[in-house]
C-alpha cells in the first residue's frame, strides 16, 4: 500500500499530469497480485459471486427509497451492468436508454438529452452537486466527469425532478463516485478494469480502492484513456449533405481529428458514525481531444475540485436527518489551433446544499432543504462569443411524500432568486445585470392496485431562469458554425408537464410504459434566422410556444433459468407551436430488444436497436437515415479467489452508417465503424 499511494499522490498533484506508462503498470500489478486461483473444488463451483461496491439511495426521491417505490420515473445505472455498458463519454454511456439520446460531437463530448431536451434543461450533478464546466454552452465542450470511475448513475426524467435544480425540466443525470465514503468499512475493498479496442483503438485503464479500519474510510481512484481517430464505416460527410451542397467526402474510413487522451483521479476520506459521516475529497480531471469539427483545433481541458459533504440521522423527534453537501471547482480549457491558444474558458464557482428531514407528521415524510450556488465564467480570445458573467441563485425548496394504503402522494415546490450578471466587453461596453425569481412545483401520486401492478403519474409547473449564453450570446461559434445571439430581454422560461406510468414486477420479470407531454409557454430556443453574419448563418435565442410530447417503454422477462429478454422503446416530438415545424436535433423513434444468457461463469448477450429515419425536421435541418445496431457482449469469469471477469464487446456488427439526429455534426461525423474491445474487470 505504502507504494500505491505513493503512486497516487503523484497522480493527484495541482498540474495533474499522469504518466501513462507507469499507471499501465500499476494497474497490470493489481490485477496480477490477486490472482491466486482457487482450489480444485471452488473452481468446480456452479457460480462465481459477483462483488460490487455499495450503492446508495437513488437520487430521485430525498427520502432514500429504492427505485421501484419512487414515484418519478427513474432508471438506475450500477455495478456489473454499469461496468459493461461504460462508453468514452457520460453522454453514449446512457444513449440507448428509454428517453435518453446524446448529443454526440464526436467520440468525445456528448452530453445525455432526455425527452428531446439537452443543455440547461438537463442538470448534471456529482454525487448530487452539479458539475461545472463549459458544456452546455457549446455541443464540442465535453462534461467533465470520466465514466471509468463512476460506479452509480441515475437517470430521473421529466419535469417532477425540480428537486435538484431550476434548470432540471427535462431531468437529472446524478453521477455517484463514492469519493466520499458515506459508511463504515473494516477492511479494504475496490476495483480495477481495463479494456482495449473498438473503433478508436482504445485503451484505458481505471482503479479504485476503498481502506477502512471503522472509524476512518479512505477512497483514492485513478484513470488514464487513450484513444486515435475514429474508424469508420465510410465517408465522413453523409451522401444527404454532399447533395444538398456539395461538400465534398473526403476522410473515407477515418474520422479526423477525433483522437484524445484523458486522465485524472481523486482522493477523500471520512469520519464514520453509527447514525452518519463526515467527510472531503480532492479530485482532477484532464483531458486532451480534437474537436471533429474543426480538423486543426484540440481542446485541453482541466478541471479541479474540492468536496465537503456530511450527513446524520436519527437526531430527534423534529428534524430527524441532517445532509450538508458543498463542492468548490476550478475548471479552464483551452482551444488550441495548429498549435496556437485561440481561446480559453473558464468557469469557478461554488455550489452546496443544506438539507433536513422532518419526523412523520402523522404517516407523512418530507425534507425541507437549501440550495446555493455562485460561479463565474470567462471567455478570452478570438471566439469569446459570451462576456465574462457571474450567476447566482438562491433556493429553497421542500418534498413531501404521504402513504395511504395502497396510495401514496407526494408534493414539491422550489423558489429561487437568481442573478446573471454581464460584465462590459467590446462588442457591448455597458455591463448588464438580469435577476429571475422561478417558482416550480410538482404533484405526484402512485397506485398500487396490486402486488404486482402500479400506476404512478406526476404533474408539474416549472419556470427557469435563462443562462448567460442565452442572455449574453454575441458572436461567431465556429464549432456550431453559427454566429449565435442572445437576448438580454428574457423573462422566465415557463412549462407545464405530466407524465404516467404502468409499471409490472413479478420476480425476474418486470415491464414499465407510460406517454408524457411538456408545454412550454416561453420556450427559449436557438434558431437560424436566414441571414448572415460574419460569413455564418445567423441564430438567435427566441423564446416560443412549443410542445414536447413522447412515450418510453421498458421490459426484462424471465424466458428461462438462464435467459432473458429486454424489450425497450422511446419516442418524442417536439414542435414549435407558433409555426407548427418541428424543432432541431430531435431523436426519432427508436424500438430494442436483446437477449441475455447466463450460466455458472459464461454469460453472452446479443442486442439489437433500430432508429427509423428522422424526416421531421427544423428549416435548414438535414433529415436523418435510419439505422440498425447489432451488438454483442461475451463474458467469462475467472475461478480466482476474487471477482475476475473477462469481456469482449462488439458493437456495429452489420457496419452501417449510424448518424444520431441529435447531433450537431450528424452530417459529418458518424458513430465508429465494426469494432470490438477486450476487457478485464476485478472486483475485491
Amino acid at each position: 500500500m505504502k507504494n500505491a499511494s505513493i503512486k497516487l499522490q503523484s497522480i493527484l498533484q495541482p498540474k495533474l499530469v499522469l504518466s501513462y506508462k507507469p499507471l499501465f503498470l500499476s494497474l497490470v500489478a493489481a490485477f496480477i497480485s490477486p490472482l491466486s486461483f482457487a482450489d480444485e473444488s471452488a473452481a468446480n463451483k456452479e457460480t462465481i459471486t459477483n462483488i460490487d461496491l455499495p450503492t446508495v439511495a437513488v437520487t430521485g426521491n430525498p427520502l432514500g427509497l429504492d427505485a421501484d417505490q419512487l414515484i418519478v420515473p427513474v432508471t438506475v445505472l450500477n455495478g456489473r451492468e454499469l461496468s459493461l455498458k461504460r462508453e468514452s463519454t457520460l453522454g453514449e454511456t446512457l444513449n440507448g436508454m428509454p428517453g435518453v439520446s446524446s448529443t454526440s460531437f464526436g467520440p468525445n463530448a456528448s452530453r445525455p438529452v432526455i425527452r428531446g431536451l439537452d443543455a440547461e434543461r438537463v442538470r448534471i450533478t456529482q454525487n448530487g452537486v452539479g458539475v461545472v464546466d463549459a458544456s452546455s454552452l457549446s455541443f464540442d465542450h465535453a462534461v467533465s466527469v470520466d465514466p471509468l470511475i463512476i460506479e452509480q448513475i441515475d437517470v430521473i426524467r421529466g419535469p417532477a425532478a425540480l428537486l435538484y435544480g431550476g434548470s432540471a425540466v427535462g431531468g437529472v443525470v446524478n453521477a455517484v463516485d463514492h469519493r466520499i465514503p458515506t459508511e463504515k468499512l473494516e477492511g479494504i475493498t475496490g476495483r480495477t478494469e481495463a479494456r482495449l479496442g473498438g473503433p478508436a483503438n482504445e485503451s484505458n485503464m481505471a482503479g479504485v480502492v476503498d481502506v477502512g479500519n471503522g472509524q476512518i474510510a479512505i477512497h483514492a481512484d485513478a484513470y488514464a484513456r487513450k484513444s486515435n481517430d475514429l474508424t469508420i464505416p465510410g465517408f465522413a460527410v453523409s451522401n444527404r449533405k454532399a447533395l444538398v451542397d456539395g461538400t465534398l467526402q473526403t476522410n473515407n474510413g477515418t474520422l479526423k481529428n477525433s483522437s484524445a487522451t484523458s486522465d485524472g483521479g481523486a482522493l477523500g476520506a471520512s469520519l464514520t458514525f453509527d447514525t452518519g459521516y463526515l467527510g472531503a475529497s480532492y479530485s482532477g480531471f484532464n483531458s486532451n481531444y480534437g474537436t471533429v469539427a474543426e480538423q486543426n483545433v484540440r481542446i485541453d481541458m482541466k478541471s479541479q475540485r474540492w468536496d465537503i459533504a456530511s450527513e446524520f440521522t436519527d437526531l430527534g423527534n423534529i428534524v430527524n436527518r441532517v445532509k450538508f453537501r458543498l463542492a468548490h471547482t476550478d475548471y479552464q480549457h483551452q482551444e488550441i489551433d495548429a498549435g496556437i491558444v485561440g481561446t480559453t474558458f473558464k468557469n469557478s464557482g461554488i455550489e452546496g446544499s443544506l438539507e433536513a428531514g422532518h419526523a412523520k407528521l402523522g404517516n407523512m415524510s418530507g425534507v425541507v432543504g437549501l440550495q446555493f450556488q455562485n460561479t463565474t465564467f470567462a471567455a478570452l480570445g478570438e471566439e469569446a462569443f459570451v462576456p465574462s458573467t457571474n450567476s447566482q441563485s438562491k433556493a429553497l425548496y421542500v418534498y413531501e411524500e404521504l402513504p395511504i394504503e395502497q396510495f401514496k402522494f407526494s408534493l414539491g415546490g422550489r423558489t429561487e432568486y437568481t442573478t446573471v450578471d454581464a460584465g462590459a466587453w467590446a462588442k457591448n461596453p455597458s455591463a448588464q445585470n438580469a435577476s429571475f425569481n422561478p417558482t416550480s412545483y410538482a404533484l405526484g401520486g402512485l397506485y398500487a392496485f396490486t402486488p404486482n401492478w402500479t400506476l404512478a403519474s406526476n404533474i408539474s409547473h416549472n419556470e427557469r431562469a435563462p443562462s448567460y449564453f442565452e442572455l449574453y450570446a454575441n458572436g461567431a461559434h465556429l464549432a456550431t458554425g453559427q454566429y449565435e445571439l442572445g437576448n438580454s430581454s428574457f423573462s422566465k422560461e415557463r412549462s407545464n408537464g405530466i407524465d404516467a406510468q404502468i409499471r409490472w414486477k413479478d420476480g425476474k420479470n418486470s415491464f414499465s410504459a407510460g406517454p408524457y407531454y411538456t408545454r412550454f409557454s416561453s420556450f427559449i430556443g436557438l434558431l437560424e434566422t436566414g441571414n448572415l453574419q460574419a460569413g455564418l448563418p445567423e441564430a438567435k435565442f427566441t423564446a416560443l410556444p412549443a410542445s414536447f410530447k413522447g412515450f418510453e417503454a421498458e421490459g426484462k422477462f424471465n424466458l428461462h433459468d438462464n435467459l432473458d429478454l429486454k424489450l425497450t422503446g422511446d419516442y418524442v416530438r417536439a414542435t414549435n407551436l407558433s409555426s407548427g415545424e418541428a424543432l432541431p436535433r430531435i431523436a426519432p423513434l427508436r424500438v430494442g430488444a436483446g437477449l441475455q444468457y447466463q450460466k455458472n461463469s459464461f454469460g453472452a448477450r446479443l442486442n439489437v436497436l433500430h432508429a427509423f429515419a428522422q424526416e421531421r425536421i427544423a428549416s435548414n435541418e438535414l433529415a436523418t437515415n435510419g439505422y440498425t445496431n447489432l451488438s454483442a457482449l461475451v463474458t467469462y469469469k475467472l475461478p480466482t479467489k476474487v471477482n475476475v471477469e473477462l469481456f469482449a464487446k462488439a458493437n456495429n456488427l452489420l457496419n452501417q452508417d449510424i448518424r444520431d439526429s441529435a447531433s450537431f455534426l450528424k452530417d459529418i461525423a458518424p458513430q465508429g465503424a465494426r469494432s470490438v474491445m477486450i476487457g478485464l474487470r476485478s472486483d475485491f
